[in-house]
């Protein structure tokens, strides 16, 4: 059976959850091969094997903490001439995304972003994608090179399949541009103890409805008692109630978590463009006219103001 490269994305040797899902797809179409690199790169062996790696390639070098993408490129593009793969899947993180196109054009490959789901064809894998705004499903395969396909958060269950998982030491040579751009500083990013946002398997957000930033308040109390992530509509994020770093839409996030709740928000194109692949989808507004309802599995046409807490304390109730 040909073999897949999956590029993982770990921090020191934690694998994340996308990576994992991405194993699940890559055994529709052929034997998983995983790279990974960096501080940490031989501690995710155990979990990749555990999910289907029959073998790891692993490198750790300073250049991957000290300069940004091109000595990862370099990595893979080893990766990908040791293996000869039938295609190299990554995850739709902006980084992994940057890598994949510069691997596509590297190995003068064809290249599919943000798929949502990939399965094995007759002429090589075949992807779907949500794309026009989530207006439109696609469905595409690449008729050059090797296929190299970035793949969205929770577009996978993630199963496990145990296999060999050996360990492989990756020889590694670094190219020119590798140190064109250096890494100055790092300033960590406050941590809400929340799932990341694109990677959550629920997230409740909150619009032009929750009428302040005080009010973000009732949108965090839900999530904590789902233990879910927090979003934020454009609406809400230009008038400085919640970050940036918290948008969903066209142009923040995209999420497809297995729970979307929507509260206070109109359902705007651009905000139905980053969420409208979620599984089940949950709108509360006051509005029953609110475009918002025409996408929802399930909507409840009340204040947010009284639904909100009254479900809030209701999920409390039953986990308690």
């Amino acid at each position: 059976m040909a073999e897949v490269l999956v590029y993982v994305d770990h921090v020191d040797g934690a694998v994340r959850k996308p990576t994992l899902e991405l194993l699940t797809l890559a055994r529709r179409i052929g034997e998983p091969v995983a790279l990974a690199l960096g501080t940490g790169a031989a501690d995710t062996a155990p979990v990749l094997a555990e999910h289907g790696a029959v073998k790891v390639l692993t490198h750790d070098a300073p250049e991957y903490t000290d300069y940004l993408i091109v000595p990862k490129v370099d990595a893979l593009q080893a990766a990908y001439d040791a293996v000869s793969p039938a295609a190299v899947l990554l995850p739709s993180s902006a980084e992994a995304k940057e890598i994949a196109a510069r691997l596509a054009v590297r190995t003068g490959s064809g290249l599919i972003t943000d798929a949502v789901d990939l399965e094995a064809g007759e002429e090589g894998p075949v992807a779907t994608q949500s794309v026009f705004a989530a207006a439109f499903t696609t469905t595409s395969r690449i008729t050059h090179g090797t296929p190299v396909v970035t793949v969205k958060p929770n577009s996978a269950p993630v199963e496990t399949a145990p296999a060999a998982g050996t360990v492989e030491p990756l020889t590694v040579v670094f190219s020119a541009q590798a140190a064109g751009t250096k890494v100055v500083s790092r300033t960590p990013r406050e941590s809400t103890g929340r799932p990341e946002l694109t990677e959550a398997a629920i997230v409740v957000s909150g619009g032009r409805g929750v009428n302040g930033a005080e009010n973000f308040a009732l949108i965090e109390a839900l999530a904590d008692s789902l233990g879910a992530a927090v979003g934020a509509s454009r609406a809400a994020v230009d008038a400085g109630w919640y970050p940036h770093a918290s948008q969903v839409g066209q142009t923040g996030k995209s999420v497809s978590p297995q729970l979307y709740i929507a509260s206070g928000i109109s359902g705007a194109i651009q905000h139905r463009a980053g969420m409208q692949t979620s599984k089940t989808i949950v709108a509360v507004n006051k509005d029953a006219e609110a475009p918002i309802f025409d996408l929802a599995d399930y909507g409840v046409v009340g204040d947010l103001f009284e639904v909100v807490p009254q479900l809030t304390e209701e999920i409390k109730k039953r986990k308690g």
